[in-house]
């Protein structure tokens, strides 16, 4: 079977990814700068020359990594989802004596947003068509998805959850997420459905008729 191919413009990719400790440190102050000029500026009043200004670098260098504000934004969101696997691995995970009930109560506050380092804007949503093909969206729902087997793998005290319910179970946390960023709830209203989407999940999980 033939892979689909991508009619996104290849200038709306990064080029490379950071690999030493000093590259990394160039594109977290690349991403930081970013995440600022949006709060001024918006998306229209972002320019790559004001990123790499307020970065301190070359136009040049910020190129190397991404090659248009585009492919900056497609950088960052994938940023974003990397640092919250590896905080859902490092907090939800790698604790070996935690019960599993801690463990998915920690797990929802992390993709709900609570105590979370990343900043989104409901309107990064309207530049997915543009940054994002089908190919990199299924790659991160499958990351994600492998995230949340990897965190049931971790409960020593729980028998085996059938897989379709892991799955629903990504669905309506990731999408209830992005949803809620759609139509800007604010910051009480996440709280309180965080709360209440923690304890449908545990509670499907309890009670599940596909138990495996």
């Amino acid at each position: 079977m033939r892979k689909p191919t991508s009619s996104l413009d290849p200038r709306a990719r990064p080029l490379k990814r950071p690999r030493q400790a000093r590259a990394r440190f160039t594109v977290q102050a690349i991403f930081d700068a970013y995440v600022r000029i949006w709060q001024r500026d918006g998306w229209e009043g972002m320019t790559t020359r004001k990123v790499a200004l307020e970065t301190g670098i070359a136009v040049g260098t910020l190129y190397d990594y991404f090659p248009s504000k585009e492919a900056l934004h497609s950088g960052y969101v994938r940023h974003c989802i990397e640092q919250m696997i590896a905080r859902v691995d490092e907090q939800v995970v790698a604790p070996g004596d935690m019960p599993w009930r801690t463990r998915i109560r920690r797990l929802i506050q992390l993709l709900c947003g609570q105590d979370s380092p990343a900043w989104f804007h409901p309107e990064m949503l309207d530049l997915e068509p543009r940054v994002a093909d089908s190919g990199l969206q299924q790659r991160a729902y499958d990351e994600l998805l492998g995230m949340w087997h990897r965190v049931f793998e971790a409960c020593k005290d729980l028998a085996p959850v059938a897989g379709q319910t892991v799955e629903a179970l990504h669905l309506a946390v990731w999408g209830g997420r992005r949803y809620a960023l759609l139509v800007r709830l604010d910051d009480a209203r996440i709280k309180g459905w965080a709360v209440a989407m923690e304890q449908l999940c545990l509670t499907q999980i309890e009670h599940d008729p596909d138990r495996a």
